[in-house]
């Protein structure tokens, strides 16, 4: 009889080793798990993923806030956020000849003003008239003008066609 519960003793001693042993990987992988899920909710544009709704437009009214201490900004109507991905495509309009990657473009389509700001600046590099061709008169604007990537929205997308400040 002893020799049997010796033996049941040594196989459960031996069980407990191989869970002891396998308790911090479970820790670990645990942790990873936590942390990935985290950093994908906190930081969806680190992993190419696109921002959810609520953020975006958080980061929106932030944006807004910040230019309406610089500035006085329409208040009827919200802006269309958009950012200068590549200031060498943009480079031949006059509204974005001091435009830098990364500039944040406020368009206020009723008013007909767009506002080139600059976030780490916190400045206001340029202010001009929109015009979004929505006179009879004018031509429609060309398949190449309207896919052309010259910004990208990051609040909510420009329903008409990609407008065209001046000055």
């Amino acid at each position: 009889m002893e020799e049997s519960s010796e033996t049941t003793v040594r196989e459960t001693k031996k069980s407990l080793k191989w869970l002891f042993k396998l308790i911090p990987y479970v820790i670990i992988l645990a942790v990873g798990i936590y942390g990935g899920t985290y950093l994908v909710r906190q930081k969806p544009t680190w992993f190419g993923l696109p921002q959810g709704t609520a953020q975006a437009q958080a980061e929106a009214n932030a944006l807004v806030a910040k230019v309406s201490k610089l500035m006085t900004l329409p208040t009827d109507e919200t802006p269309t956020i958009a950012t200068v991905t590549d200031v060498s495509i943009v480079a031949d309009q006059p509204f974005f000849k001091n435009a830098q990657n990364g500039d944040k473009v406020l368009i206020y389509q009723k008013a007909g003003k767009a506002i080139l700001y600059r976030e780490n600046e916190n400045k206001i590099i340029e202010v001009g008239a929109v015009n979004f061709n929505q006179t009879a008169e004018s031509p429609a604007p060309s398949a190449e003008a309207t896919t052309k990537p010259i910004i990208i929205p990051t609040a909510s997308p420009v329903q008409s066609p990609v407008p065209t400040p001046t000055q």
